[in-house]
């Protein structure tokens, strides 16, 4: 992925919450990743190329089963996102991404996670840049069937996108949420 190209879309009203069109895809990326999670053939692929994953790690075997979950969790997660009320507090849907994190980082990396359902834990991820207290920008999102993200391709693929879109942000100037509303007003996000 390069970064030419490289455009924002507020997702809130109050612009707290924004996310990335990359310049390959005709939707923003969180509009695609919610249409592959209710996509059932994206998702039957995905599990077939993944069953050793979902079985050792889920203990999940019916691909099916692992569908509908992912539907489910994934309109639940879409409501959160998409119908947000303003006093929401975004610091309680986004957690850091390194659960061993100890203190605050400029433009940390930050994940929010499905809900659990059905007697197992989501594997459902959003990758986000946190620019301050309550705003973020969402880069990606994966199903992480894993312990870490480094483990398969599709879920370092995130990391890389999440690290060059950091990169693009402190190369343009955007250290924080003020130097972000800047680059986008300047147009040069383009």
């Amino acid at each position: 992925m390069e970064t030419k190209g490289l455009q924002f879309e507020p997702i809130t009203d109050d612009g707290r919450l924004w996310t990335v069109c990359y310049e390959e895809d005709e939707i923003n990326i969180l509009q695609k990743t919610f249409e592959n999670w209710s996509d059932w053939d994206y998702l039957e692929d995905f599990f077939e190329k993944n069953l050793t994953d979902l079985s050792s790690y889920f203990h999940i075997v019916d691909i099916d089963e692992a569908i509908f979950d992912t539907i489910q969790d994934a309109r639940t997660l879409e409501c959160l996102i998409l119908d947000l009320k303003p006093g929401t507090n975004l610091d309680e849907i986004f957690r850091p991404l390194d659960n061993l994190r100890a203190r605050e980082m400029m433009l940390s990396k930050e994940k929010a996670k499905g809900k659990t359902k059905n007697n197992h834990p989501s594997w459902l991820r959003l990758y986000a840049i946190r620019f301050e207290q309550g705003k973020y920008l969402i880069t990606g999102g994966a199903i992480k069937l894993t312990r870490t993200m480094e483990e398969r391709q599709h879920t370092l693929n995130e990391l890389v996108k999440m690290e060059q879109i950091r990169n693009y942000l402190i190369e343009n100037g955007a250290f924080d949420f003020e130097g972000f509303l800047d680059l986008t007003q300047d147009g040069a996000n383009n």
